[in-house]
């Protein structure tokens, strides 16, 4: 009896499923606790002189950082500062994993057909998203539990570590059940994905102005990244904003399972037109094809792009006169990993560093739509006819190249834009400059990406995001804690120049595009002689 109890199919879908999400869950966990525990750790040493004080009066007062990193309060507290310079941050990313992780593992094995014989039996579509849904709850119901005991055994107080730890919980949640919510009205994984992220930068978007602007604080009500920074954990503990992220989570919750039975399987709410004029543009061969696929993604991208680094632009003069008169925050700054950031072109420079990880997001998501694509059997006929593995994944790799050098310049351009709109100084060329010399490194991603695709196809965003998001967090560890130089030269940062501050580090950039050459090569060969993953 127990036999056949276990075996039941509610009991294997939720098995399924956090076979599915514990790495990354582990992963995204281990990142939230580590980057809290240490800042929390580093906190006297690098905020325990007598000069801080009146540099945090500064600080509370200047509309550009709280527009950047958040209004600053609780600083006079290790816990405060912690959630000032990590809360954000940490909240992107555990809301961002979770609207990835849904649709995954919702439509995503939807689309791959994995589930049309369950479907056929007695579970129905509600209740196999219920347990999806319940899984990654517990996961970042964990996740919150391991943040607060880590921040109450580092010292800070109990009520600030659980108010902290119960919002980005909550955050994570409320971008759970929105996607799931996208993915019972959109008819593909990929729209649904779209609508869920879409969310998230709206509502970061919301958070920043709303910092920023005073006639406008209301838009700090919106979710998910608002009502986080009204809580004001260590000094106000403000458990009320968080009705609106619990109310948030449970209503698109309920949303999308009252949708689910209502819409066909492999399909959604929202239905493409029937009948529409055929769209034969970019269908002549399978580089075109490859563009194709990309120009959709490459719009969403230079979108969120294209709005962040148009405000980073605008905050320029702001920002860097500050610094200037508070040269404590600047070296606050450089020890985070953001040096120079009390001249135009140092600011500029500094940030532009961070464009790498959105690029090499971009190039890593390409490359792993296209081992979805595989996967899900879509490019069978493809590998059937006289076409060969090389020519399919090279016209990929190169549209993704391409695309993330368009995304540079996109950055480029509104950085310049918002920049002139200030009377900042901050030529064009200066700007394009900056952002072409990240490049390499997002390079370094897309070809870490191709490896994983002819090795280990399952892995390729993983794989794809480590020279990127994890050399930026390397070098962001390796400072805080002053770990020895080797160490933080593993980081491809570490080989970055200030451009525009300075000029470009041409032997780093050489080494690198060379290595990503190489890597790519690696990974075609290895795919042209690896079984297809149907």
């Amino acid at each position: 009896m127990n036999g056949i109890r276990s075996a039941t199919p509610g009991r294997a879908i939720t098995r399924l499923a956090a076979r599915q999400v514990r790495r990354p869950a582990l992963v995204v966990a281990a990142v939230t606790v580590g980057m809290s525990a240490l800042v929390v750790g580093t906190y006297a040493r690098t905020m325990g002189d007598a000069s801080a004080a009146p540099a945090l009066a500064a600080l509370a007062g200047n509309p550009a950082i709280r527009t950047l990193f958040g209004e600053p309060v609780g600083l006079d507290t290790a816990g405060g500062f912690a959630v000032w310079r990590t809360g954000t941050v940490l909240a992107v990313l555990l809301t961002t994993w979770g609207a990835l992780a849904t649709t995954r593992v919702s439509r995503g094995e939807e689309e791959a057909g994995r589930w049309d014989l369950l479907l056929a039996g007695r579970l129905t579509p509600a209740a196999l998203l219920g347990r999806q849904l319940a899984v990654l709850a517990v996961a970042m119901t964990a996740t919150g539990l391991v943040l607060a005991g880590a921040l109450t055994a580092g010292g800070t107080p109990m009520d600030g570590a659980l108010l902290h730890a119960t919002g980005l919980a909550l955050a994570g949640l409320a971008a759970v059940a929105v996607a799931a919510s996208a993915a019972q009205v959109f008819p593909t994984r990929a729209g649904a994905t779209g609508a869920a992220l879409a969310f998230l930068g709206v509502g970061l978007l919301a958070r920043m102005i709303g910092d920023g602007v005073p006639a406008v604080a209301w838009l700090r009500w919106l979710p998910p990244y608002g009502p986080l920074a009204l809580t004001r954990p260590y000094h106000d503990d403000r458990w009320a904003p968080l009705l609106v992220l619990a109310v948030t989570a449970a209503v698109a919750a309920c949303v999308a399972l009252a949708l689910a039975g209502r819409r066909d399987i492999r399909a959604g709410l929202l239905r493409p037109p029937a009948g529409r004029a055929p769209r034969r543009w970019l269908l002549s061969s399978v580089e075109a094809f490859a563009v194709r696929r990309a120009v959709r993604p490459l719009a969403g991208w230079s979108t969120g792009i294209g709005a962040y680094f148009l405000l980073i632009g605008l905050l320029a003069d702001s920002l860097t006169g500050f610094l200037t008169d508070n040269p404590r925050f600047a070296d606050l700054a450089a020890q985070a990993g953001f040096p120079g950031l009390d001249t135009v072109e140092g600011y500029v420079a500094t940030l532009f560093a961070l464009l790498a990880i959105p690029i090499g997001a971009f190039a890593a998501t390409r490359l792993a739509a296209f081992a979805a694509a595989e996967h899900a059997g879509r490019l069978t006929l493809l590998h059937a006819g006289p076409v060969t593995r090389a020519r399919l994944l090279t016209a990929e790799v190169a549209t993704t190249v391409a695309g993330s050098a368009a995304l540079a310049a996109v950055a480029a351009v509104a950085t310049w834009i918002g920049a002139t709109t200030v009377d900042a100084d901050l030529p064009i060329a200066a700007a394009l400059a900056g952002t072409a010399n990240v490049l390499p490194v997002a390079l370094l991603g897309t070809a870490a990406a191709t490896l994983a695709l002819g090795l280990a196809p399952r892995a390729t965003a993983a794989i794809g995001m480590l020279p990127t998001a994890g050399g930026f967090l390397l070098t962001v560890t390796a400072d805080s804690v002053r770990a020895p130089a080797w160490v933080g030269s593993l980081s491809p940062y570490a080989h970055l120049a200030a451009v525009p501050a300075t000029t470009p580090n041409w032997t780093a950039t050489a080494v690198m595009v060379a290595a990503a050459a190489a890597l790519i090569a690696v990974g075609d060969r290895a795919y042209a002689r690896r079984d297809l993953r149907l």
